[in-house]
């Protein structure tokens, strides 16, 4: 079972429409919310006029701050409680900040009504630049915290450490912000009761979330209730990317409200209430510097970073963490000088998306490197090669504190230039470059190393044999599409010896699943599949003890069998999974519980520390120099993520994590104006690519089983991102560098490059 490409059980009931998602879970009697949202960025909140809302038929109430009797809640553990937040605000920090919430018995009616309160604003400037942020004199966010500073961080700076070089390249890389955009946005339903029977005022919540034990927890604070009186399911969720991995201020209110009005209570996010409210990625500054010597050689690398977290800083403060920790990526650089600042601005609030301050570190990283290479007059594929860490260094601990397990990085490369035809396109390069050809060809590289399931190194599992034979295993992972369950199934199929229908995977559900970390950080195979995979060997061993004193055989001599245990080399004599169910209930039975007690296993397991997947990734690109329009035509990735279980997942995993980082360099970015109004809320202005924008993407994969885990598994759903911006982002340069241009933020919009292309030409020709 496992290393094969099996099918995925999941996709059946969303390609048949089975899938049940928020919205379509509708209870009897079930009441509707619209949330009124700040139309400023910043601005005190005087009143707030609900009147003509409730005249509207079907309305039943609007309720401000003033009505929910919740204390601001913390948005993270290391942040100072002054920068909570209310989960209805009576002050606006960004535009689409919740101010209050219509409930009505259709959604309509809640619209119409929210059309009509009446908000009294009292405007306050806006702060949208991080550097004006911290500047002094600029209006503060937080006025009881004083300034527009979250956090900072520092690591090395040693004078002494920052030597030995010939020459210093330095430049400025922007990573822009970006928006999620899953195809299902945010959502929520909310139940008076947990279902157990016990009644209470404890509620049942279904929601987005890519961390149900978080979310309940969350709501089970915001609401003053135990946290199993709080019961959190995350059905099917279209997309999550980390947008989805903290519970949003609406799940409390939807909560709070079912439970105040005794009725089910439901909120389904607009689009452009996404595109507004849902949290955001990236939006770093990163200023670095490069020290080598004449034959290419890294001596160390200085990077200050300033990161714009928007209006509540979250977990987001914290990204520049992960940026700090891959700072020196796969290269062996002595020396590394870090420091960060994260800045509170009136944009709504970042949060971990696809790949969480490992892109940024990455693409800097790369683009350093660059121009190095454009410095020394270097083959950039060669200069990368001359500062790999070789196989034999690892384990090591890095400048920055990586603890990396393995890995074979130029084998990556290697792989990646030979699947590239990467001499052959250099030759073609230089061929059209000879005969001014308007069409210019770019080709680049990166290689990259990225760290998965950082800091979430536990994860609960567990495994049974129900009284039919079939085995049923809960997780506490949630999936949001990445093929969990077929991936559990394979790890219980390999074990056991079971059939894939003959499997139950229960996860998402609080009620059901006791802990759980969640889908975060790449970790679910590594880590909630290492769980499932010790679970179902303690059965295993349970039931070759109980089936050799069944088949009076020794236990070393019993085997799995199609459909259960049998005696090696004599499979007349077996027992299936039913028939060993049911005798260990009657073993346990006649020795008045001290038998066997089910045939069933549960695990906390604990990796103990992160991973580290690597890869190299070729772009090739071509743009039309008199129009500035910028098209991909291939993209090669190499990635390694260990020990590779269903390379049809993995397959699954690379391109949408490829397509994700090819639309942040060519064409995703969320703009605001001076006054903090965002500019692009709906995908006629925010840009991202259909599938007929992209070329067929060419992967390969290499395999170095990580030593801290029984499946000798990676992570892989950011990987495909963290590879391909950077090297679509070399690709766009090098096609311009002919014409002098030596950088260009992202993303590479046609405008974007023809205005490059133009200032360019029109300084070559003066």
């Amino acid at each position: 079972m496992m290393g094969n490409a099996v099918l995925r059980r999941e996709d059946p009931d969303l390609l048949t429409g089975a899938a049940r998602f928020v919205a379509d879970i509708a209870p009897a009697g079930t009441l509707h919310v619209a949330f009124v949202r700040s139309t400023m960025a910043h601005a005190r909140i005087g009143s707030v006029d609900s009147a003509e809302a409730l005249d509207v038929a079907g309305v039943v109430g609007v309720f401000t701050a003033d009505d929910l009797d919740i204390a601001p809640q913390p948005l993270f553990i290391m942040l100072p409680p002054e920068l909570s937040r209310l989960p209805l605000t009576d002050k606006a920090r960004y535009v689409g900040d919740p101010i209050a919430a219509v409930v009505a018995e259709s959604p309509a009616a809640a619209a119409d009504g929210a059309e009509l309160v009446v908000v009294d604003y009292e405007p306050l400037p806006a702060v949208t630049d991080p550097f004006d942020a911290l500047a002094p004199g600029a209006p503060v966010v937080f006025e009881s915290h004083g300034s527009n500073q979250a956090s900072e961080l520092k690591v090395g700076g040693e004078a002494e450490s920052l030597s030995g070089h010939d020459l210093v390249v330095s430049g400025r890389v922007v990573n822009q912000r970006v928006s999620a955009a899953p195809i299902e946005p945010s959502g929520a339903l909310a139940v008076p009761g947990t279902g157990d029977g016990d009644g209470g005022d404890g509620v049942t919540l279904w929601c987005t979330t890519q961390r149900p034990h978080d979310a309940r927890d969350v709501v089970a604070a915001a609401l003053e209730e135990p946290p199993d009186r709080v019961r959190v399911i995350a059905p099917a969720i279209g997309g999550g990317f980390g947008a989805k991995g903290s519970p949003y201020p609406e799940f409390a209110v939807v909560a709070w409200l079912a439970r105040r009005l005794g009725r089910p209570v439901r909120w389904v996010e607009t689009r452009a209430e996404n595109l507004t409210n849902m949290s955001q990625g990236r939006d770093h500054v990163h200023d670095v510097e490069l020290g080598l010597t004449r034959d290419g050689r890294f001596c160390w690398l200085r990077m200050r970073v300033t990161a714009d977290v928007g209006a509540y800083p979250g977990i987001g403060a914290l990204l520049p963490f992960f940026t700090m920790t891959m700072a020196s990526g796969p290269y062996r650089i002595p020396a590394v000088d870090f420091e960060s600042v994260s800045v509170i601005t009136n944009k709504t609030s970042i949060f971990p998306f696809r790949g969480a301050g490992r892109p940024e570190a990455t693409v800097t990283l790369e683009r350093i490197v660059d121009l190095a290479a454009a410095e020394l007059g270097m083959d950039p594929a060669e200069l990368r090669h001359r500062n790999l860490l070789a196989p034999d260094e690892f384990p090591l601990t890095t400048p920055t504190g990586a603890n990396m397990d393995c890995g074979e990085y130029a084998r990556c490369l290697d792989l990646a230039l030979e699947a590239a035809g990467y001499e052959d396109l250099r030759a073609e390069q230089a061929l059209r470059r000879a005969r001014g050809d308007r069409r210019l060809l770019g080709v680049g590289v990166s290689v990259y190393v990225e760290v998965t399931a950082g800091g979430l190194f536990q994860e609960f599992g567990s495994v049974t044999v129900e009284r039919d034979g079939a085995i049923t295993a809960r997780v506490g992972t949630a999936p949001q599409g990445q093929g969990h369950v077929t991936a559990f199934s394979q790890i219980l199929g390999e074990v056991l010896g079971v059939a894939p229908d003959r499997v139950r995977i229960i996860c998402g559900d609080t009620a059901e699943v006791p802990t759980g970390q969640g889908t975060v950080a790449s970790r679910s195979l590594q880590i909630g599949g290492s769980a499932v995979w010790t679970a179902a060997n303690e059965v295993l061993d349970q039931s070759r003890r109980l089936a050799a004193s069944l088949l009076e055989a020794d236990a070393a001599d019993i085997v799995v069998a199609p459909g259960g245990l049998a005696v090696a080399g004599v499979p007349a004599r077996a027992l299936s999974w039913a028939e060993l169910a049911a005798a260990a209930e009657t073993q346990d039975a006649e020795t008045g519980g001290s038998g066997f007690g089910g045939l069933a296993a549960e695990v906390d397991f604990d990796q103990g520390e992160a991973t580290y997947p690597f890869g190299a990734h070729v772009s090739v690109v071509e743009i039309d120099a008199d129009t500035g329009d910028t098209r991909l035509l291939r993209h090669i990735a190499v990635d390694d993520c260990g020990r590779i279980l269903n390379p049809m997942l993995v397959q699954g995993q690379v391109h949408g994590g490829v397509a994700t980082g090819v639309s942040q360099a060519l064409y995703e970015q969320a703009l605001y104006d001076g006054d903090g109004n965002p500019r692009n809320t709906n995908f006629a202005d925010y840009a991202i690519p259909a599938a007929s924008e992209l070329p067929r993407f060419e992967t390969h994969h290499t395999e170095t089983p990580s030593p801290l885990n029984p499946l000798g598994a990676k992570g892989i759903g950011e990987s495909g991102t963290i590879g391909s911006t950077p090297a679509v982002q070399s690709a766009v340069i090098d096609a311009l560098a002919p014409l002098g241009v030596t950088h260009l933020d992202m993303p590479y919009t046609p405008q974007r490059v023809w205005r490059a292309i133009a200032a360019a030409e029109s300084a070559a020709r003066s």
